[in-house]
């Protein structure tokens, strides 16, 4: 399954160092030209363990405060 081009912005973000981890929406959208500004539940929705069973692609570490699931 491809992965969401969110996620891959993110990604790429985190690699280049522009965004640390862990981030909140609003490091994503000072960092990535308002990415979430749209759909701000993005990193919940796709946080591991969550309810919709979505693609997993962050961890939740704190209330609002999410790191890249590393492969």
């Amino acid at each position: 399954m491809k992965k969401s081009n969110i996620a891959m912005t993110i990604q790429k973000a985190v690699a280049n160092k522009s965004l640390p981890q862990p981030f909140l929406v609003a490091d994503v959208n000072r960092n990535c030209n308002e990415l979430l500004s749209k759909s701000p539940a993005f990193l919940s929705k796709h946080a591991k363990g969550n309810p919709g069973n979505h693609k997993p692609y962050f961890i939740r570490v704190a209330r609002g405060k999410y790191k890249l699931i590393t492969e």
